[in-house]
């Protein structure tokens, strides 16, 4: 068979037409790259890029879904918090294009409730990746119906899903949670704690406290919370001591509230007139949380933790000892609560019982109380609080009185306070006598000038004076 040499040339042509179109299309690329970053800027170039990994990601050939039921496992008393939290945290990634939410409030609650409708998806962003979510609220003929959320996504962000945005999720829930939750005040009776609704309303907004004051305790409590390591590293309890002092009526408990509605703390309130025994003071601060305040007040009242001049031969009985004085009279009850086991919760052995606890003791005679428990470690803040003076004044006028800003009394007024020594829980009840806020300024004035006329000065500090001890 003789070769076809038109044939060859041919194919030849043909090969080396495709090669010189290669290498034009290569060249016309290079240079179409080289324009591009030149002439392009930065931020355009990272829009279009963000389009086109976004159009892949969300073919539907890509997408993977989590299923997360209300139960783990069916059983109904073991819910599954993911889900619990996929419930808080979703009704806050809501826009404006959400057109179909359930809303509610309950009973006891304070805040509206809002919940996913099973008849729409939510959407949501995080670090750039887009999530879908979907409600799932089961079949209609299940008896024992539960829901389930259904979190969908391209399956290259498997990894974000499990190492940050399901953690992400979770920690938004406690976040949440905190800032919902009632707060309870407990109180030790009969060896247990009751435990009712702390319901008060001061903040470090609404306390007639100078401004340094405030931050400084602020700072103090901030700076605490975030060193959980070096609490640990150090090998120390994470625990911090104040202590409330000044004559009464000068906010100590109304501060004891403001630092609980901060923190979002549970308040333990410990009288000692309930413990009757160095084994039941032990036992109701084990049964107390972590997260929470341990408010011990007027402990100067106790003769125990006063300053110890004699020795008190109830010191010496043990937790096995009874707790009645020998008699058959059971209303006879000898005190056998010692400082000694006082100061071994605080710093000692027992000490380690709990985290991130806020120990508060109040008092209103500082020198009554024995110098072992003032030392740094046990009472590390000591915060005076006395009669109201300066500016402080005017917080009590925008509480009372609704007045913002300056008022033409206002000078006189804080000349007077500093010339007169009055309790904000004195000029408050002078301030609510009259709805009026001029008549109750002028009031205020005249109450002021008969007070300074035999005024005693009782405090030789000033007030809002702070001591910080130590970490």
């Amino acid at each position: 068979m003789g070769l076809n040499t038109k044939n060859l040339f041919s194919s030849f042509t043909s090969a080396s037409s495709w090669f010189e179109l290669y290498a034009a299309f290569s060249t016309f690329m290079m240079l179409f790259r080289t324009a591009i970053n030149d002439l392009v800027p930065d931020q355009i170039r990272s829009f279009i890029a963000s389009k086109l990994e976004a159009f892949f990601n969300a073919q539907p050939n890509n997408q993977v879904s989590l299923k997360i039921n209300q139960l783990w496992d069916g059983n109904l008393g073991n819910r599954n918090e993911l889900f619990d939290a996929a419930q808080e945290y979703l009704p806050t990634r809501i826009t404006r294009t959400f057109k179909s939410l359930k809303v509610g409030k309950q009973e006891n609650r304070k805040h509206l409730d809002f919940a996913v409708d099973a008849s729409e998806e939510v959407v949501d962003k995080f670090e750039g990746t887009t999530f879908t979510w979907k409600l799932d609220e089961g079949s209609e003929n299940d008896s024992n119906r539960t829901h389930a959320f259904v979190l969908s996504f391209n399956e290259r962000n498997r990894e974000k899903v499990l190492d940050r945005y399901i953690p992400h999720i979770l920690k938004t829930y406690e976040a949440i949670k905190a800032e919902k939750r009632a707060l309870k005040i407990f109180s030790w009776e009969h060896h247990y704690w009751n435990e009712t609704e702390l319901s008060h309303p001061a903040t470090f907004d609404t306390l007639a406290l100078n401004s340094e004051l405030k931050q400084a305790i602020i700072h103090d409590l901030d700076r605490f919370l975030r060193r959980k390591e070096l609490y640990k590293k150090v090998g120390k309890p994470w625990k911090r001591g104040y202590l409330l002092y000044g004559p009464p009526g000068t906010g100590k408990s109304s501060l004891i509230v403001a630092i609980a509605n901060y923190l979002k703390f549970n308040v333990y309130d410990l009288e000692f007139s309930s413990i009757y025994s160095d084994s039941d003071l032990m036992r109701c601060m084990r049964d107390t949380s972590n997260r929470c305040i341990i408010v011990i007040e007027d402990v100067d009242c106790n003769q125990e933790v006063q300053v110890r001049s004699k020795p008190s031969y109830k010191d010496n009985f043990t937790d096995s000892d009874s707790e009645f004085d020998g008699s058959n009279d059971p209303n006879q009850v000898t005190k056998k609560f010692s400082l000694s086991s006082l100061l071994n919760y605080m710093d000692g052995l027992r000490s380690s019982g709990g985290e991130e606890r806020i120990i508060i003791f109040t008092t209103n005679h500082r020198e009554k109380l024995d110098p072992a428990l003032l030392r740094p470690g046990r009472m590390d803040m000591h915060i005076h609080l006395s009669f109201l003076k300066g500016k402080a004044f005017r917080v009590l006028a925008s509480n009372y009185l609704g007045i913002e800003g300056h008022h033409p009394l206002f000078e006189q007024i804080e000349e007077l306070l500093e010339k007169t020594n009055v309790t904000p829980a004195v000029v408050a009840e002078q301030l609510i006598r009259n709805e009026d806020p001029q008549l109750a300024l002028e009031k205020l004035v005249e109450f002021l000038k008969e007070r300074g006329k035999d005024s005693r000065v009782e405090c030789h500090l000033s007030a809002g004076q702070v001591n910080v001890l130590g970490d």
